[in-house]
């Protein structure tokens, strides 16, 4: 099922399967700012990714000796989420362990995802329950991708060191691990402006860690913003897929991210994972604003 929240000026859709954003279109002139999802390129719009994201280092973490298997970017984008309450202006929707998501990670959780519509900016809130009696490990991110083109786009990034006129950005390994190399790559800003192009993706994701930045713009080939995403995540994602040239990008807000190749898996000692006490709430969100 899909659920619509509008107003004059955007109109979002929502899925209860993986709680994604599957639209999102500019009322004035029916432009359509999302990813449509083609499988050709990427079968996804802006899915969720928890309790992991990235990838674990051959694909396993461990956890009191015991060994768990899960996939890139965790379950939660491929599972139905329960809307628990709607509006004209917002929509939450809430997930919870199950006997499957056991098999795949060790812990009890109740994770909600709201979606807040105001003006031209849509805001993405998340809510991470511990209801273990132990700590619990996580990672949860965001991955929305919207159309463009990537010869003619660029991105301008608001650096919180305004002294500084580059870019860093951690690699992917090129050995099919999806997994974080040793290595850099330094990108030379020009007023915080970076030219995108299908090159600019040949090692796949760029990985930016250390909040660089706390905000994203992606500016059209007119010199217009488009849309600009905010965040407080010390880390974020620019994405899309290597060699395919496709007509958009992603800019993902991550609080975590995959293994750095050769790490040894205890699930407890992840870099940038996130850490809940017994009965502790973790709370994090960021926001799309249109222009309109």
């Amino acid at each position: 099922m899909q659920h619509i929240i509008e107003n004059d000026k955007l109109k979002v859709v929502v899925a209860d399967h993986g709680a994604e954003i599957r639209s999102i279109v500019r009322k004035r002139d029916g432009l359509e700012m999302m990813w449509q999802a083609d499988a050709a390129y990427w079968g996804r719009t802006s899915p969720v990714l928890f309790p992991l994201v990235g990838n674990y280092f051959r694909k396993t973490s461990v956890y009191k000796g015991i060994s768990y298997e899960m996939g890139q970017h965790g379950f939660a984008r491929d599972m139905d989420f329960t809307c628990v309450n709607a509006n004209e202006n917002s929509l939450e929707f809430l997930l919870q362990d199950d006997e499957d998501t056991h098999k795949k990670y060790p812990f009890a959780f109740r994770l909600t995802i709201e979606y807040i519509l105001e003006a031209d900016t849509v805001k993405v809130l998340w809510k991470v329950e511990n209801i273990n009696e132990e700590k619990m490990y996580f990672s949860i991110g965001a991955h929305p991708a919207f159309n463009c083109d990537l010869n003619t786009y660029s991105l301008r990034f608001e650096l919180n060191d305004k002294s500084c006129h580059e870019l860093e950005a951690n690699v992917i390994a090129n050995d099919g691990s999806g997994c974080l190399s040793n290595d850099i790559d330094k990108y030379d800003l020009d007023d915080g402006i970076l030219d995108m192009s299908d090159e600019l993706f040949a090692k796949d994701a760029l990985i930016i860690e250390n909040s660089q930045a706390n905000k994203v713009t992606l500016i059209d080939e007119n010199g217009e913003d488009v849309v600009a995403v905010s965040f407080s995540t010390p880390l974020f994602g620019i994405w899309s897929p290597v060699g395919k040239e496709a007509p958009f990008v992603c800019i993902e807000p991550w609080y975590g991210r995959c293994d750095r190749v050769g790490f040894g898996q205890d699930l407890t000692q992840r870099e940038y994972g996130n850490i809940l006490d017994v009965d502790e709430v973790f709370r994090g969100e960021y926001s799309m604003k249109f222009n309109l």
